[in-house]
């Protein structure tokens, strides 16, 4: 690792096979804390390179604990996280509007790192047990339409940084690799990112996978649909400017989205919505940012249509119901 570093220090690049070795070096633990969280905040004096990214990336899935859920046309929504907005759990919210609505998700997670709930620490709080059993997860699939995937149980280079990332408490490369290297290979993903520059990498990198995906981030730093600013959306067709009365009717203020102080707080704010029970603007945030998912998986003819789904899903209480049938399994 001292090679690295020095080579990094020296305001130089790795190559994709060099930081491919790197990653794979950190999942066998061959390097010590120290050494990593080096490593780690070079990337936070610097953007990281789109070939350093791959690099990650290839390591990663070498390592990875594969899962086949054997589900067509699966989905996911996940944020990159580290926007510093400590919004309600938005992305893991709209898997339960899509489910609820019939479509079959593969939700990736990780604990919070930056945020005091990450998509992980909210699900364990509502009873979820994370594993990494196929069985186990086709079953959940099959019954509720949505499984949660912890990142860590499938993911060792992750594990070993969990602590490192949760210490530094700030957004590290590692937030951009989460959604690129969901163990179950969805056929679309949905995912939010915190910057314009963040956005053209994603774009990039996802155009190589042949998948359907979207890319989505708010104008004003939040890394999923906010309805607080114009969004910018990029899809495998080209990219649009989106306002927030297009996207959810009407404008929400930043202390609308507010996720609460603890994890505790977050899942009372997760049941509260999927209870109907939410603010206007709560339910606004979740449905546009599910109607999204929606209509990327090429399943419904406009947004509208998209919409007016996710709506069904959440007033009828089909997306309560989902999580209800998916804790009764664990």
């Amino acid at each position: 690792m001292k090679k690295i570093l020095q080579f990094l220090f020296e305001h130089k690049s790795l190559t994709r096979a060099m930081a491919k070795d790197v990653l794979l070096n950190i999942g066998k633990g061959l390097y010590n804390e120290h050494e990593i969280t080096s490593f780690m905040t070079v990337y936070l004096m610097r953007s990281v390179t789109i070939e350093e990214l791959q690099g990650f990336r290839d390591a990663l899935l070498e390592l990875c604990v594969p899962v086949r859920l054997e589900a067509d046309n699966l989905v996911d929504i996940v944020g990159t996280g580290g926007d510093g907005k400590n919004t309600f759990n938005i992305s893991t919210l709209a898997c339960f509007i899509v489910a609820g609505a019939g479509q079959k998700v593969a939700k990736h997670g990780n604990y919070g790192a930056s945020s005091i709930s990450g998509a992980s620490n909210v699900m364990e709080q509502l009873g979820y047990r994370f594993k990494n059993d196929p069985a186990a997860l086709k079953k959940e699939v099959a019954e509720t339409n949505i499984c949660f995937l912890h990142a860590p149980m499938f993911h060792p280079a992750l594990k070993v940084v969990a602590p490192i990332r949760k210490n530094l408490g700030m957004r590290t490369f590692f937030n951009m690799l989460g959604p690129m290297v969901n163990p179950a290979t969805p056929s679309c993903q949905v995912v939010g990112v915190y910057s314009l520059e963040m956005a053209r990498v994603y774009n990039y990198l996802l155009q190589q996978t042949g998948g359907a995906f979207t890319i989505i981030h708010s104008l004003d730093g939040y890394d999923e649909i906010s309805l607080t600013s114009d969004a910018k959306v990029i899809t495998n067709e080209g990219e649009q400017l989106l306002t927030p009365e297009q996207m959810g009717k009407r404008m929400v203020q930043p202390s609308d989205i507010y996720g609460g102080n603890s994890v505790e707080e977050a899942a009372k704010i997760f049941l509260k919505i999927l209870d109907g029970k939410g603010s206007w603007a709560q339910n606004a945030v979740v449905l546009a940012n599910a109607a999204m998912a929606l209509k990327s998986t090429g399943n419904y003819k406009t947004y509208e249509d998209a919409y007016h789904a996710a709506v069904e899903s959440l007033e009828s209480g089909k997306a309560r119901n989902t999580l209800k049938k998916l804790v009764e399994l664990q």
